[in-house]
């Protein structure tokens, strides 16, 4: 089967709905309402279609399509800058030390502080794919397909990026973490705050959640235990977050408390690495490797083969008509 990573459209939207009546809850960036992916669908299109290269508030969604068979069968999506419209919360995990010379002993209390040091930031989430296709690399390809754009349009984004890993869900659809600090000053269940989330944004979080520090040792032992742990469906996107040189460094989703990752935008490694290259001819075999090109609307990323030298680069037939180029064009490459 062929794949192809490309933006998003408007007729896009029944598959992307049929998506998020799988994601299982928890999902905020995919919500299982119609009328919530229109309004994304539109401000990516907002997004494509405006052509400086000034940064701003933009949403950029894109869709994996199975070729052969004109599917839609994954979904993406980068926010150029968070914390424009709105606060961007998140928790930070920091240490308080005291020490008492009557006691002869040093304390040291683990806190949660409300945060919003992520502000300015590029962020990258909104990843699906359908269970039918979590093999074959796919997953990469989607994945790493954004770094590319990011690579291509850089001015539009961030110095900084941060990717928010799903936390951990328990068999009911709850959040112990959310059960254990905000669900007591809310009065809702975690599903119905995270969909109110996905639909209204965060905002009630600023006007209700309590701005001081969260004791760790005060919490109840099934919310300690789930605080900066990704579910399990995560830990593989975790792992290629790593490997394109994000790190974890203490900052937790405000609903779930899962990890948030973060990176120099520069030195994430799929952007450090990509080069553009004029296509110089097209031949079969060669090193794997991610392929783009097209500027906004007209993206489209796959995996290719490709035999790079002395600044020149021919990629194999069949990843030529994906991405609809021929000698000449102009195409981005990064090794697998």
């Amino acid at each position: 089967m062929t794949f192809l990573v490309r933006a998003a459209r408007p007729a896009d939207i029944q598959p992307l709905y049929e998506m998020a009546k799988l994601t299982g809850g928890g999902f905020t960036n995919l919500p299982p309402d119609r009328k919530a992916l229109r309004a994304k669908l539109d401000r990516s299109a907002q997004a494509y279609a405006r052509t400086d290269d000034e940064i701003g508030d933009d949403l950029f969604v894109f869709a994996l399509e199975n070729c052969d068979r004109s599917e839609v069968r994954g979904t993406a999506q980068i926010f150029s800058q968070v914390g424009l419209t709105w606060p961007f919360y998140s928790y930070r995990l920091t240490t308080l030390t005291q020490h008492s010379q009557e006691l002869g002993k040093t304390f040291r209390a683990e806190m949660l502080s409300l945060v919003t040091d992520l502000e300015g930031s590029s962020e990258v989430g909104g990843l699906f794919l359908h269970p039918s296709e979590r093999a074959g690399g796919n997953g990469l390809l989607l994945a790493r397909s954004r770094y590319l754009f990011i690579a291509m349009h850089r001015p539009r984004f961030g110095d900084r990026v941060l990717a928010e890993l799903r936390g951990i869900i328990d068999e009911k659809g709850g959040s112990p973490f959310w059960d254990g600090i905000a669900g007591r000053f809310f009065g809702m269940n975690f599903q119905d705050a995270d969909y109110f989330n996905a639909i209204h944004g965060n905002q009630f979080i600023a006007d209700l959640m309590p701005k001081h520090p969260v004791y760790i040792a005060m919490l109840e032992d099934s919310a300690r235990k789930v605080i900066g742990l990704p579910h399990p469906s995560g830990r593989a996107a975790m792992r290629m977050l790593e490997a394109e040189g994000f790190g974890y460094e203490g900052y937790v989703d405000i609903f779930d408390g899962g990890p948030t990752m973060t990176a120099r935008t520069d030195r994430v490694r799929s952007i450090a690495d990509a080069r553009e290259f004029a296509l110089d001819r097209l031949e079969t075999g060669g090193t794997e490797m991610l392929l783009a090109t097209g500027k906004l609307q007209d993206f489209r990323c796959c995996l290719g083969a490709a035999k790079i030298a002395d600044g020149r680069i021919g990629i194999d037939p069949g990843a030529a008509r994906l991405l609809g180029v021929e000698p000449g064009d102009r195409i981005w490459a990064v090794e697998r």
